[in-house]
């Protein structure tokens, strides 16, 4: 096959799950399936890595994005006598006057489900784009189960167009020595009691609040003194939850560390005792993957997809039952025996997801979309 793949996410997303997914996607389907040739729009730096045998890089400035979209891609596909397109994000700079087969992925339906949990102008744009995109694309990919029914929920699509294809988690998740790990954070983050760990973004559908509450209930139940470590940048809605902590006199007891670099996260999930995870709704999930890769005990919610990453790997919890949360956390951060039995489950759990995996399920889902 000749692949074409819509690139220029790895560095626009940066640091989000999109940019990781594209990055890693490309990264795995050049090296195992080399039978394939990959014509790769790129913009900005780093693209040397990916530069081999087959592939070939074009360089698409981001000023002037609209032209490339709309007019150069087309025409260098078309050229190229490329069998496939994949446009990443969303579907986000797709165009009617591409000739070859055109496959999206369409991570979630946030904006759909929940739409005041994300901003004004995303908001309008997805609703605006997506029914377009929908309609132009000869397949979808998504990342759950969970969002493959809310696809053929609100729109109008044949089932068999939808392939999904579940992430995973970077390979630097993964088991180390919790004494380091629990001494460098003493030492730069002024962490030095057991603590429940939060890592995952502040939007209200992510429920925070909630955790604080439970924490708040139940901190002086436990055998000894936890914190609550949250991970994240202090923007508007980190503020708030700051704010609420105050208001919940658990000052003392709650750390908000801000923006972490993503090379210390698994310092983080490797010297915590538990990872809370009580979000709404996940178009897959990949903060509890990450913290169940390094072996930590997770508490994540029993609905969107997050049973379908957490499996019997973590205790699954129903995030709008208050006392759910509360014993839960109460039991786990109490009981070693069942934390380290959580471990065991966590870590088997984990070996079921891989990019290498993703990968693979994204090359079936090209050629069962070449066959139609």
């Amino acid at each position: 096959m000749k692949i074409a793949i819509d690139a220029r996410g790895v560095n626009w997303y940066k640091g989000t799950g999109i940019g990781t997914y594209t990055d890693k996607i490309l990264k795995y389907m050049i090296e195992t399936h080399k039978e394939n040739f990959y014509q790769i729009y790129w913009s900005g730096e780093d693209y040397k890595r990916f530069e081999n045998d087959n592939t070939k890089i074009v360089i698409a400035s981001k000023k002037h994005h609209r032209f490339f979209e709309q007019h150069y891609f087309p025409k260098n596909l078309e050229k190229e006598k490329v069998d496939i397109y994949h446009i990443p994000q969303n579907g986000i700079g797709i165009c009617d006057n591409i000739t070859c087969k055109k496959v999206v992925t369409v991570h979630d339906l946030i904006p759909y489900i929940l739409p005041e949990t994300v901003g004004r102008g995303y908001l309008s744009k997805f609703l605006k784009e997506m029914p377009r995109i929908v309609e132009l694309c000869d397949g979808i990919i998504t990342v759950s189960e969970c969002s493959k029914r809310d696809i053929l929920k609100f729109f109008s699509i044949d089932e068999d167009k939808v392939f999904v294809t579940p992430l995973a988690a970077d390979s630097k998740y993964k088991p180390l020595n919790k004494d380091e790990c629990q001494e460098t954070l003493r030492k730069d983050y002024d962490i030095d009691k057991p603590f429940i760990l939060y890592i995952g973004g502040f939007s209200p559908r992510k429920n925070v609040s909630s955790l604080m509450v439970a924490f708040s209930k139940i901190f002086k139940n436990l055998d000894q003194e936890h914190d609550l470590v949250i991970v994240g940048a202090n923007k508007d809605d980190g503020n708030v939850l700051k704010q609420l902590g105050s208001d919940l006199n658990i000052v003392s007891n709650i750390k908000f560390t801000g923006f972490v670099p993503e090379d210390l996260l698994p310092i983080f999930y490797n010297a915590c005792k538990v990872f809370a995870y009580p979000s709404l709704y996940e178009g897959f999930g990949l903060p509890p993957l990450e913290a169940m890769s390094c072996g930590t005990p997770v508490i994540a919610s029993n609905i969107s997809s997050i049973p379908e990453v957490v499996g019997d790997g973590g205790i699954l919890i129903d995030p709008f039952n208050m006392k759910n949360l509360m014993y839960s956390l109460e039991a786990l951060l109490n009981d070693k025996g069942i934390r380290d039995e959580l471990t065991s489950k966590a870590l088997r759990r984990a070996s079921d997801f891989s990019w290498e995996k993703t990968s693979e399920k994204t090359i079936e889902a090209y050629k069962k979309i070449l066959n139609e």
